[in-house]
């Protein structure tokens, strides 16, 4: 009977015992479901303690507690990036820095100085410059590519789709007969002049297979690497991120950091499942050993619970699913008027895939861009409905680019979430406007519209190149991309992009932090300043919901907590 008086005492006892840290004097942005502003919080361990009025928080200082005055700065929860590949973003200059290139003529040129290094014979690669972000707006041809480096093989590739040399072809034995592997989708652009290649390749990896990896990287080599780009989310005041395709290698590198304390940033992770159109048996016990892993076990610091797919290409090469033709593109380079992009997977399997996955507890997600992707997704999600309610799964889309109606309505229905990229409006706006007319793009990135509808959307960067926030090929800084989604400005453009769908500051806060804890089954545990949460959260040095809108974007952190352990201070 004692023991039990001293149960239901317990939460007394512990809520009088003294804080470790408190912040006083401070705009605290709770993110709370009512966007409660508070004064001071108080941090005891790794949880929040008390958060609310000054003269109440205080209550919990004792003679070991630190006190610190922010002289009325304001704090948010730890910013959330929805959607990384961390680990290979960190390694993209392992091997040489890549230059910024801005022009066809800047690509060109860094290729025939790597031509000057590069012994002949060997492969001169160039991964990840997006032609709709060149001045051009066009692949290099591949006469260029033969003009800057003709003793080279070369591949230019962007997304899942290439523009290689000659010599790159006959490498790979392409010719103008080449066609698509059995089974795998993939096209060879032919000239319509000539009937000859002109060297773009959909979906590459179909027909390139003697592209090498540059130089070989140890384990000690990626973890440090790794830690520095955790380093610098950090310094933005990103303390969690979704690593949205870790391979098997990926994740024993996470493993290992976790093993070792090292991590700097809470991690969820998608396993990237590849092989996804073979024999059916062994792509099931794939999935079946993701659910049997250790680290499928939570974790607030790793947490192994996703699966990700990629159903088609991306909008930034020409070749993402939609369900009108994208038209004859001299960007693109398409010269069929019927093309409507590529499916990597039909729509059976990909039913299979998605059921597999939910009906083992593990969140699944495929690569969705174009609305005909997109709609494929929801159908299959709609059929494992029928089985069994998939609203607990959350069930995902990735990118969600091109909405409609339709399927916001279903999104809200089922349950169904996503992990959305502003940068692509902001970097990408103009080329997608000129390309499809502005009808076409009426519910591209359709943040308002998916808000009012109470469908949970979180931002993300698709940061995959470069260490550096507003360096890397997709900018990661995530006050920029709360920008984007409350200005919806394209580069270069006065104009936003269907205002009507711009978000207020506070759905951008949200879309950064609680919406992305939800996305990871974690909102009862971070994404928010509210006691008993962890306390991850972040000092700025401007007041996000006062100054001009314009100076959002160069927000900069002050310092970074994780578990109420100082990460990042600014010097």
């Amino acid at each position: 009977m004692i023991f039990l008086r001293l149960l239901l005492f317990l939460p007394i006892l512990l809520a009088a015992q003294p804080a470790d840290l408190i912040l006083r004097n401070a705009k605290i942005i709770t993110v709370d479901t009512r966007f409660r502003i508070a004064q001071a919080i108080a941090i005891r361990g790794d949880r929040i303690a008390a958060v609310g009025p000054e003269a109440t928080v205080l209550r919990l200082r004792g003679p070991k507690t630190e006190v610190v005055d922010l002289k009325g700065k304001t704090v948010l929860p730890g910013l959330i990036d929805s959607h990384t590949h961390a680990l290979d973003a960190s390694l993209y200059e392992f091997d040489h820095e890549i230059p910024d290139m801005a022009t066809v003529a800047d690509v060109l040129a860094h290729i025939r100085q790597r031509a000057s290094i590069v012994p002949k014979g060997e492969w001169i690669i160039l991964r990840q410059v997006f032609i709709t972000r060149l001045k051009e707006q066009r692949y290099p041809t591949r006469a260029e590519l033969d003009a800057a480096a003709p003793n080279h093989p070369v591949i230019f590739s962007t997304g899942p789709d290439a523009s290689l040399n000659s010599m790159g072809l006959a490498r790979n034995n392409i010719t103008r007969a080449t066609k698509s592997p059995a089974g795998q989708p993939g096209k060879v652009e032919l000239d319509p002049a000539t009937g000859e290649p002109t060297g773009i390749l959909r979906t590459y990896a179909a027909f390139v297979t003697s592209v090498p990896t540059g130089r070989q990287l140890t384990t000690a080599d990626r973890i440090a690497q790794l830690k520095l780009l955790m380093k610098d989310y950090n310094s933005l005041g990103i303390t969690s991120f979704t690593d949205r395709a870790a391979t098997p290698s990926h994740i024993e590198i996470y493993r290992q950091l976790r093993k070792d304390n090292a991590l700097t940033c809470r991690v969820f992770l998608d396993y990237h499942l590849t092989s996804t159109n073979g024999d059916w048996p062994p792509v099931e016990a794939e999935i079946a050993s993701v659910a049997a892993d250790p680290l499928h076990n939570y974790d607030n610091m790793l947490w192994l619970r996703g699966l990700k797919v990629f159903l088609d290409g991306g909008m930034l090469t020409g070749s993402a699913l939609m369900r009108e033709p994208w038209g004859k593109s001299e960007i693109y380079s398409i010269n069929d008027p019927e093309y409507r992009g590529m499916r990597y997977i039909n729509s059976e399997r990909l039913y299979q895939l998605a059921r597999a996955s939910l009906s083992r507890d593990i969140q699944f997600t495929a690569h969705a861009v174009g609305d005909g992707a997109i709609h494929s997704l929801i159908e299959a999600y709609e059929r494992i409905n029928l089985e069994f309610p998939v609203k607990p799964t959350r069930p995902n889309l990735t990118h969600a680019n091109f909405m409609s109606p339709e399927a916001v309505e279903k999104m809200a229905r089922l349950g169904i979430v996503a992990d959305m990229q502003p940068a692509w409006l902001e970097l990408d706006g103009n080329t997608l406007s000129r390309h499809f007319g502005l009808p076409r793009l009426r519910y591209f990135q359709p943040y308002a519209t998916l808000f009012k509808n109470n469908v949970i959307v979180g931002g993300g960067s698709d940061h995959m190149q470069k260490i550096g926030g507003m360096r890397s090929v997709n900018h990661y800084n995530p006050f920029w991309g709360m920008w984007i989604t409350i200005e919806r400005l394209p580069a270069s453009s006065n104009n936003a992009l269907y205002p009507e769908e711009r978000l207020t500051r506070e759905r951008a806060i949200r879309f950064y932090t609680i919406n992305n804890a939800f996305l990871s089954f974690e909102e009862k545990e971070k994404g928010s300043l509210e006691t008993g949460k962890l306390a991850d959260f972040i000092v700025i040095d401007k007041d996000i919901l006062t100054c001009p809108v314009a100076s959002i974007k160069d927000i900069k952190v002050e310092a970074t907590y994780l578990g109420g352990r100082r990460i990042y201070q600014r010097q």
